[in-house]
């Protein structure tokens, strides 16, 4: 009697873990409400028509920062930096080498780009920053003030706190030895 229903014990709990284990399999079952509510509830984020990017523009610029910016924008500090973006746009826009010398090992005070350097390219300073792994670091460790460099990149960008554009360095060579070249992360940019 002991035997039987030793079995029957067994067997009930190995059948009742079956059943458990693949119950969020079953379309029909409200075994685990929470996993279906996460995957509904993610919205899916659709393009913007240029229409559309107009008008969310508008009301960024009628806010107290896009009002701020505006005005940066419009002022001579603004027009500067403007004007040393516009220097080296075609740089940017064809990723074509760019010939500069080290002004500066550390950027300016208060900067939160991370590491970066500041650099004469065509008689304007530009802020470089680098998006570097950690085996990449030491060799951008090596750079001196006034290394001539060669630097390419895709983008620059400009900021309200910063006098200077920030061009985000995509390969820098010293010496026609490659110091730098951005790694892309995994699953896009």
């Amino acid at each position: 009697m002991k035997k039987v229903m030793y079995v029957l014990m067994l067997s009930l709990v190995v059948l009742g873990g079956l059943v458990l284990s693949f119950a969020p399999f079953n379309e029909g079952s409200d075994a685990n409400p929470e996993i279906k509510n996460e995957t509904a509830e993610k919205p899916i984020q659709k393009r913007l028509s240029a229409a559309e990017i107009d008008i969310e523009m508008k009301k960024w610029e009628a806010t107290p920062a896009g009002i701020q910016y505006k005005k940066w924008e419009a002022s001579p500090a603004g027009k500067k930096v403007d004007a040393a973006e516009t220097k080296i746009w075609k740089h940017i826009k064809n990723y074509t080498n760019m010939e500069g010398v080290v002004t500066s090992l550390s950027l300016p005070p208060g900067s939160k780009l991370g590491l970066g350097v500041m650099v004469k390219i065509k008689d304007e300073n530009y802020i470089v920053t680098f998006d570097a792994q950690k085996s990449q670091l030491e060799p951008l460790h090596s750079l001196k003030l006034n290394d001539k460099i060669i630097i390419k990149s895709h983008n620059v960008s400009h900021a309200p706190k910063y006098a200077y554009p920030i061009i985000s360095c995509g390969y820098l060579e010293r010496d026609g030895k490659v110091i730098f070249k951005r790694i892309p992360r995994k699953g896009g940019c």
